[in-house]
């Protein structure tokens, strides 16, 4: 994450340094999950929890399309969804009800990614839900649990169960609704977000063409976890990938202050 002092600049004042440039890291996400048209008109949430004993976190404004995100408009929610930060905004209540329940069980759950992708929500609604029969589930395997649909998310008696459903995996398939995935910054969340996403739209489209699809075999998918673990290193995993992602987008941090 390259922040130049004149991006660091344009800190409000009595904001922490690792606050801004969290909220510069969120709103590109946002920017970038819009390049990608992984968009739901206002709707889905990405959160990420700013540095604290609080558990605050930084919340999309409710109303805004994701390419009107900035780094000064997110909104800074505590674990009761409200605003703490004076914001003119509101928050969307099913956001709040989802990434409350986890930012405030999860010590790892430092970004939450929430979305209704076309090919995630499709896998959703199927009884098997993910199969691990694509190079991308099969780096998923082992991390991936279900969550029943009971109705719109709006209900903070649910908590306790997302959280339980959850456990201790990274990727939730919200059953008849969308995916959920949780990662320990942002760069994390996003590329195992990516990972899902690739792995749902190839299993859309092998159930689509004609032929049995070939399994993989157990012993690849039990070793693959192993694999995987080496490519997630560091304090900031998946960054490369999203630092690219970026720069092809033409996402500057500059422009969204």
């Amino acid at each position: 994450m390259d922040l130049s002092e004149k991006v660091l600049s344009h800190k409000p004042a009595g904001m922490s340094a690792e606050e801004w440039a969290l909220r510069l890291e969120l709103a590109a996400c946002y920017r970038a999950f819009d390049w990608l048209g992984w968009t739901e008109l206002i709707y889905n949430h990405i959160t990420a929890r700013v540095p604290g004993p609080e558990r605050h976190y930084l919340i999309n404004p409710y109303g805004l399309w994701y390419s009107e995100v900035t780094a000064s408009n997110l909104v800074k929610v505590n674990l009761a969804g409200e605003p703490v930060d004076g914001s003119k905004y509101p928050v969307n209540r099913a956001g709040f009800v989802i990434h409350s329940a986890i930012h405030a069980a999860r010590e790892d759950a430092h970004c939450i990614i929430h979305t209704h992708s076309t090919a995630g929500s499709a896998v959703a609604c199927k009884k098997e839900g993910l199969r691990f029969d694509n190079f991308y589930s099969a780096i998923l395997y082992g991390d991936v649990a279900y969550h029943d649909f009971e109705g719109v998310t709006t209900d903070t008696a649910e908590q306790p169960r997302l959280v339980s459903s959850l456990g201790s995996k990274n990727v939730l398939i919200l059953r008849n609704h969308g995916l959920l995935v949780v990662g320990n910054c942002i760069a994390d969340a996003f590329i195992r977000y990516w990972t899902l996403e690739r792995a749902c739209r190839i299993q859309s489209a092998t159930d689509a063409m004609a032929g049995e699809n070939l399994p993989i075999a157990p012993a690849v998918l039990e070793d693959t976890p192993r694999r995987v673990a080496a490519f997630r290193t560091g304090a900031r995993p998946g960054g490369e990938a999203f630092d690219a992602l970026l720069r092809r987008a033409g996402i500057r941090y500059e422009d969204i202050v």
